[in-house]
C-alpha cells in the first residue's frame, strides 16, 4: 500500500475484516472498494484525507483480501453488504462519517445512504449511478444492456472464475488493463494485488457472488429501502467508463436534492487510480463543504 497506515483487523457483523487504517481520530472517512478490488484501491486518497483530519478506514470488503470469504451466495445480497458498513462505523467508535464508494463499493455507500443518512454527514461516489437511475436506464436502453453483458456471464457457476482466473489469476489483471485509458495508471504492486487476490482459493466465487446474490432478488429487496438521498453527494464520474454509460448520471437529482456531479473527460472507471490528482482536489473540496 503507497500510504502511510497499518492493516489491522476488525470485528463487525460476525465478521472478521481487514481495514487499512491511517490518521487518528473521531472523524471518519469509510472508504469501499469496487470489484474486482482491495484496499489498496485508494491508496492515493489515504494520505490527502489523513491531511485533513480524518481517520482513514479502508477495508477490504466481504469475500476480499484477508477479510472472511462466506461461501454461501446468499451472505452476499446487498441487505448484508449494507449492514457490514453499519457495523464498521460502530466498530470504529467515530463521532461523524463521510462515507465514499467506488463500483459496487459505491452501490453499498448508496443503500446505506438512503438506509441510514443520520449515520454519515457526506457521501461520495465513483462511477456508479445511483440505483433507480440504472435500473430505468438498462430498462429502456439497447446501449446500456450491452454495456452489461458481463453480469449476465457472471451468473455462470465456474465460466468467469475460469476467465478471470486465467493464468493464476492473470485474467484479473487483463480486466484492469484493457478497460483503463492511462496504460500506467496501475502501480505494479496494484496489479499484483489483484492477481494475488484472485488466485487465492474461493476468492473469485466470493466476488463473483455478490453480483449473484444481486440477481438472485438482492437488488430488488435493497430497492424496498427507497431511493432518496438526503445527505450532501459527490458524484465523480470518469466519462470513459466501458460498463456505465454518461447517461445514467442524468436525473439523479430527482433523487439526490444535494447534489454535484464532477465529469472528467479522458478517464475511465477506474478515476481513483486514473486521476487521483484530480479526485483528491475534488473530494477535499467536497468535504471542506466547499462544493
Amino acid at each position: 500500500m503507497n500510504a502511510t497506515g497499518a492493516y489491522r483487523r476488525v470485528a463487525a457483523n460476525g465478521l472478521d475484516f481487514e481495514v487499512f487504517e491511517a490518521g487518528a481520530g473521531d472523524r471518519l472517512a469509510l472508504l469501499l472498494h469496487g470489484f474486482p478490488e482491495h484496499a489498496i484501491a485508494w491508496q492515493h486518497q489515504i494520505d490527502p484525507l489523513v491531511a485533513l483530519g480524518y481517520r482513514v478506514w479502508a477495508p477490504n470488503l466481504r469475500g476480499y483480501g484477508r477479510t472472511t470469504r462466506p461461501t454461501d451466495v446468499s451472505a452476499y445480497r446487498l441487505a448484508h453488504l449494507v449492514a457490514d458498513v453499519g457495523a464498521l462505523i460502530d466498530a470504529s467508535g467515530a463521532r461523524s462519517v463521510v462515507l465514499v464508494g467506488h463500483d459496487w463499493g459505491a452501490v453499498v455507500a448508496w443503500f446505506f445512504a438512503i438506509r441510514a443518512p443520520h449515520r454519515i454527514e457526506r457521501l461520495a461516489i465513483l462511477n456508479v449511478p445511483h440505483p433507480a437511475i440504472f435500473l430505468d436506464v438498462i430498462a429502456r436502453s439497447w446501449r446500456q444492456r450491452l454495456r452489461s453483458w458481463y453480469t449476465l456471464a457472471f451468473q455462470i457457476p465456474g465460466l468467469a472464475e475460469r476467465v478471470l482466473g486465467a493464468r493464476d489469476g492473470r485474467g484479473i489483471v487483463r480486466l484492469f488493463t484493457r478497460s483503463v485509458c492511462d496504460p500506467n495508471a496501475f502501480t505494479a504492486v496494484e496489479l499484483e494485488t489483484y492477481r494475488a487476490q484472485a488466485a487465492e482459493p474461493g476468492a473469485l466465487t466470493a466476488m463473483l457472488n455478490w453480483y449473484r446474490a444481486a440477481a438472485r432478488g438482492g437488488l430488488v429487496e435493497a430497492m424496498a429501502l427507497g431511493t432518496h438521498v438526503s445527505v450532501p453527494t459527490l458524484l465523480l464520474w470518469g466519462e470513459e467508463d466501458v460498463a456505465l454509460g454518461k447517461e445514467t448520471t442524468y436525473g439523479t437529482e430527482r433523487y439526490v436534492p444535494n447534489l454535484r456531479i464532477v465529469y472528467l473527460p479522458g478517464v475511465s472507471h477506474w478515476v481513483a487510480q486514473e486521476a487521483p490528482a484530480r479526485v483528491n482536489a475534488v473530494l477535499v473540496e467536497f468535504l471542506r463543504g466547499e462544493g
